[in-house]
């Protein structure tokens, strides 16, 4: 499984961006998806979930400003993030749980996105 990210860059506070995630090798409407990011000195934190079955997770922190999709017939998985913080400045990364879940995880090479003014 090959994951690669797309849409980082640089915003001012309040800005939108949409990240996504393109999978290759495998089928992927049977992966669970996430998006996590880790900010500068800070540990790798959880965004947010997509599974297999249609049900996404957004943590606290982005609830009401991000939203995660996944076109299955695209093999891609968005993360449509609103309302950019500056809190929000981290490199963003896919990760990937195919069948078997929990077997093993793939992950991207990650994306930067910088919110400032």
């Amino acid at each position: 499984v090959q994951l690669v990210e797309s849409g980082g860059g640089l915003v001012q506070p309040g800005d939108s961006l949409r990240l996504s995630c393109a999978a290759s090798g495998r089928t992927f409407s049977s992966f669970h998806m996430g998006w996590f990011r880790q900010a500068p000195g800070k540990e790798y934190e959880l965004v947010g979930r997509s599974w297999s079955s249609g049900r996404t997770y957004l943590a606290d922190f982005v609830k009401g400003r991000f939203t995660i999709a996944r076109d299955n017939a695209k093999n891609t998985v968005y993360l449509q993030m609103n309302i950019l913080k500056p809190e929000d400045t981290a490199v963003y990364f896919c990760a990937a749980d195919p069948p078997p879940y929990g077997s093993r995880t793939y992950w991207g090479q990650g994306t930067q996105v910088t919110v400032s003014s």
